[in-house]
């Protein structure tokens, strides 16, 4: 999706330029959206960091605020690029996106009233639900599951942050209270972050210990384990699991609706944020933890600590047999299933369309 480049290239050669956009289709608004704000109405949409403001965003049904903003949409060193990026998307023949139509009906409404956007495609969910390649016998995969295994149905919280997420010590030690004062089961991915400064994906602990609260692995021993790289697919496809706290990413977001998990919001970077407010204002598919906390990429400013008592409220709410969300997130689940494009349902649909406004535009 940020090869735009590569598009003067199918024009030198003749040939039809198409997106294929991992993320949402409101996300894909959103870019839409703040680059008609700079062209048409000459707004400096950097004003908007940090701002208490909110914005008629045409994608949703409520407001949007300011603060659920990426923070990469909205820096100023950055503008140019996306802007230019949603620029070139106008250019296309039309744009594919992981995502499905009955979780974004009115995102996708608006961009079909929308002037100057090519055809919108919805052709998701689109998941690997054969894994991601870590051989089982490294990753300690056979004993989580194993574990998971002995635990009752639905009774486990699943703690996964995706594969660049991590947290300071401070923040280790309260979702650690957290979790030890809920007294829900959990199986919890805790990663160590990568040296302040570097972007690069967070390791695993060799002594765990030396960050969790004393005593806490031993306290917790009957009713939760901690990991570290987790078998996210796996383990969310598990009966024994009953939610997902998550950093809101969008392929997790798509496997844990996939698989009737609800989630708890607790996004950390790029558009983690907003598609937290989607899922949790928007959509009803979600609990919140922290829906605006915002941790800096390079890991160079700490966001405020989320305390032990927030994240146990968040805990609460997402455990909860017969919650709203629980009951959203399985409705939501069944749809995924039949829009899938082997189930033959809307995204197969889809997919033929995008098949023949290919076969269409061609030379």
């Amino acid at each position: 999706m940020f090869c735009t480049s590569m598009m003067d290239l199918a024009t030198e050669l003749g040939v039809p330029s198409y997106v294929f956009f991992t993320s949402n289709v409101a996300f894909l608004g959103l870019l839409f959206y703040l680059q008609t704000l700079q062209d048409e109405q000459n707004m400096d949409v950097s004003e908007l960091n940090g701002s208490d403001s909110e914005l008629p965003f045409p994608g949703f049904v409520n407001p949007l605020p300011a603060k659920a903003l990426p923070t990469f949409v909205i820096h100023r060193d950055l503008i140019p690029d996306v802007r230019k990026m949603a620029r070139r998307f106008r250019e296309s023949k039309g744009i594919m996106v992981n995502s499905f139509v009955e979780i974004e009906p009115h995102a996708l409404k608006s961009l079909s009233h929308a002037e100057n956007i090519p055809p919108i495609f919805p052709v998701g969910p689109i998941l690997n639900l054969k894994g991601d390649g870590h051989d089982q016998s490294c990753s300690g995969e056979f004993d989580v599951m194993q574990w998971l295994d002995d635990q009752p149905p639905s009774s486990v919280a699943f703690l996964c942050f995706g594969s660049m997420g991590s947290f300071g010590e401070d923040q280790v030690q309260e979702i650690a209270c957290a979790l030890e004062q809920s007294g829900h089961r959990f199986l919890w991915s805790l990663r160590k972050p990568q040296p302040k400064g570097t972007i690069s994906s967070p390791t695993d602990y060799s002594n765990l210990e030396e960050v969790l609260p004393e005593g806490f692995l031993d306290r917790t021993v009957e009713i939760g384990k901690v990991i570290g790289w987790a078998p996210q697919v796996s383990v969310l496809a598990h009966p024994a699991i009953g939610g997902f706290v998550s950093h809101c990413g969008w392929n997790s977001t798509l496997e844990s609706i996939w698989f009737g998990v609800p989630i708890a919001a607790w996004p950390l970077f790029s558009e983690q944020q907003f598609n937290a407010f989607q899922l949790v204002k928007e959509l009803g598919l979600a609990v919140e933890i922290k829906m605006d906390y915002n941790r800096d990429f390079r890991l160079e400013i700490e966001p405020p600590i989320v305390t032990a008592e927030e994240i146990k409220r968040g805990m609460v709410g997402l455990m909860e047999p017969e919650s709203d969300v629980r009951k959203m997130v399985k409705v939501m689940s069944e749809k995924s299933r039949k829009a899938s494009v082997k189930g033959g349902g809307s995204s197969y649909s889809s997919l033929q369309d995008f098949i023949s406004h290919v076969l269409g535009n061609m030379p």
